[in-house]
């Protein structure tokens, strides 16, 4: 959520804590260089490799084609790069704000002896792409931590061609309420040992769980996507609404 202190002091909600939205911006990026190393492992442990599943079902909805140009916003580590990739896709741009990310996704690509995708630094609030360059824009857990949600949406409907599709994948808000509690229970205790015990970094899971409860339900999130400008948009629930792939098209 943002508000404003004054006209000149933007805020944001970093977790349950708020704070000026250039700090924002900080610290999001200090827990994702904490983390960076194990970012991978960690999202297996926490999911129990579903977040895997999750961006596979992503990806067959974009079906990739060959000659298709894809922006992966936020996806410093590749996993939805490699997979567009694998599905037949050829032109991959990645593009994330933390440098420390995007050296693992360059590591794995080296290691798998790609020589794509290429990797960008850079804000999804102020993408360094020209108006209207590519065919999809996807991103995968990264627009609950962008600071201007608006902002970020609004540039990929800038950098999508007409008839391009736009797909998000995010955790979103359970809609089957017998899990909440044990939901939450798993959130707030199980995630922040785990982020202790495995990547060295309690807060940075306490804050990823406390990101989740701050995003914008589904509806919501959706509403949000047509006033950037996008049409036709729709969302998908996944485990129980515990995540969500929204989708979407420039008309």
């Amino acid at each position: 959520m943002v508000r404003r202190m004054s006209d000149a002091q933007e805020t944001r909600d970093f977790g349950y804590d708020e704070v000026a939205a250039d700090e924002h911006t900080r610290r999001v990026r200090g827990v994702f260089d904490s983390v960076a190393g194990r970012y991978d492992l960690m999202n297996d442990l926490m999911s129990g490799g579903i977040h895997r599943l999750w961006k596979s079902e992503l990806i067959r909805m974009l079906r990739p084609r060959a000659g298709q140009s894809l922006v992966d916003v936020g996806g410093g580590t590749g996993d939805l790069a490699f997979k567009f990739l694998a599905a037949g896709g050829e032109k991959v741009t990645v593009i994330d704000i933390n440098e420390q990310m995007i050296r693992v996704g360059r590591d794995k690509a080296l290691d798998r002896g790609l020589l794509t995708p290429i990797w960008v630094t850079g804000s999804a609030e102020q993408l360094p792409l020209p108006d209207s360059s590519v065919d999809a824009y996807v991103t995968a857990f990264c627009m609950r931590n962008v600071t201007r949600q608006q902002k970020a949406l609004k540039e990929a409907r800038r950098v999508l061609r007409p008839a391009g599709q736009f797909l998000c994948l995010e955790f979103s808000k359970v809609v089957i309420e017998p899990l909440r509690p044990l939901y939450d229970v798993y959130s707030f205790n199980v995630l922040p040992r785990l982020g202790r015990m495995v990547a060295g970094d309690a807060d940075a899971y306490r804050y990823l769980a406390e990101s989740i409860r701050r995003f914008p339900a589904q509806q919501e999130f959706a509403a949000m996507i047509q006033e950037a400008g996008l049409s036709d948009v729709r969302w998908r629930n996944l485990t129980g609404g515990i995540a969500a792939i929204h989708s979407a098209r420039r008309i």
